[in-house]
């Protein structure tokens, strides 16, 4: 099946997602899940719990034993090998807690990647290093940079192809209170500003209460959390668990 181009309607669905290993060990049962184009989404949970293994199967880097993930309107299970990569390469952004930055590229080399693997001017690298508070310093190498400024180069890889969808996990898990606060903030207003849709996983709730929603993976499912208590300040709770966290916005 080939990749689709442009595709109105949502960023991601996930439709009766299910996953098990060994032993009956149900990880994700019948999930259902709508991403909106644009929409920025926390995804909460226990240690073990399978939010690692949600983003795997997003991005079809693992296989559902049941169910469907459609990103942008093509189903990734009915993809051939090289029209999975290119839905990556095209269609798909990735932050993580490792920044996975290359360290003998230049900044302005490591977020030219993703233009490079795409066909698309590598000039806009250097601006969207500036977008990110990096301006001027293309040309540096990551082991000049703290840890906030090398996920903050991470943030811009991600994003410099105007990806439909950021799958981000534990993004600020390696930085002190202070430059997480500052490295969310811009990480949520640069995905609003390419419009990407994003998807990050994390522990924090700080982190989580950027997010326009927040979602609890537990008992296999996706429920909705109350992302009031969270800007409060309060120990978040989840939300009921009636019906798909799409249909409790």
């Amino acid at each position: 099946m080939a990749l689709r181009n442009e595709v109105v309607g949502p960023a991601l669905e996930c439709r009766g997602l299910s996953k098990h290993y060994g032993a009956g060990r149900i990880v994700l049962a019948h999930l259902d899940f709508t991403l909106a184009q644009g929409e920025f989404v926390a995804i909460m949970g226990d240690s073990g719990v399978g939010k690692s293994t949600l983003l795997n199967l997003i991005a079809g880097l693992d296989s559902a034993d049941s169910g469907d993930v459609i990103i942008d309107g093509s189903p990734v299970a009915q993809l051939d090998d090289n029209a999975a990569t290119q839905l990556r390469r095209r269609k798909l952004g990735f932050v993580f807690q490792a920044f996975h930055v290359l360290p003998h590229l230049t900044l302005a080399q490591n977020v030219a990647l993703p233009l490079l693997l795409n066909g698309l001017p590598v000039a806009g690298a250097l601006e969207m290093l500036a977008a990110v508070g990096l301006g001027g310093r293309g040309d540096d190498f990551p082991r000049q940079l703290s840890g906030g400024e090398l996920q903050r180069v991470a943030i811009a890889r991600a994003l410099v192809h105007r990806p439909k969808l950021i799958l981000a996990d534990e993004p600020t898990g390696n930085l002190d209170p202070h430059t997480a606060h500052d490295v969310l903030g811009l990480f949520r207003a640069q995905s609003k500003a390419t419009g990407a849709a994003t998807i990050m996983v994390t522990h924090s709730e700080a982190a989580a209460a950027i997010a326009d929603r927040i979602l609890i993976l537990s008992d296999g499912g996706l429920h909705a959390c109350a992302t009031e208590a969270a800007l409060a300040g309060q120990p978040l709770t989840r939300g009921s668990p009636a019906g798909p966290a799409d249909n409790a916005r």
